[in-house]
């Protein structure tokens, strides 16, 4: 080994596998991370940062100052989706970061409910 900074090999060259940054844990399911998914630092997690792997370090710093989704995070890394959900998943189970789910869509409403509470308001407070 050299003790040259320059020879010094970093975990996000693609030399390094990828499963090397996630110390061999596996992909959470899709639903558990989607790409809307929000994340952010749990206050006072700063001090657990610095035994993390230097991906997972970056991703703190990423989500420190507020809520980025899971999509932010993987383009600001340049890591692949995967490998950012499994990073998540290990800082979510360290208690490291807070995981706010996306609001699910809408669902269809009756137009014809809807119809008649307006026609009902129109009544009530003309219009």
């Amino acid at each position: 080994m050299h003790d040259d900074p320059e020879h010094e090999l970093e975990l996000t060259s693609s030399l390094v596998p990828l499963f090397v940054i996630t110390n061999g844990w596996n992909l959470p399911p899709d639903h558990e991370y989607e790409r809307t998914t929000l994340i952010c630092a749990q206050p006072g997690a700063a001090t657990a940062v610095r035994t993390l792997s230097p991906e997972a370090r970056i991703v703190m710093d990423l989500v420190a100052e507020g809520f980025l989704s899971v999509a932010e995070v993987a383009g600001h890394t340049h890591l692949p989706l995967g490998i950012v959900r499994i990073l998540l998943a290990q800082l979510e189970d360290g208690g490291l970061i807070l995981v706010r789910q996306p609001v699910p869509s809408a669902e269809r409403v009756d137009r014809e409910l809807l119809s008649a509470v307006l026609d009902g308001l129109k009544s009530r407070f003309g219009a």
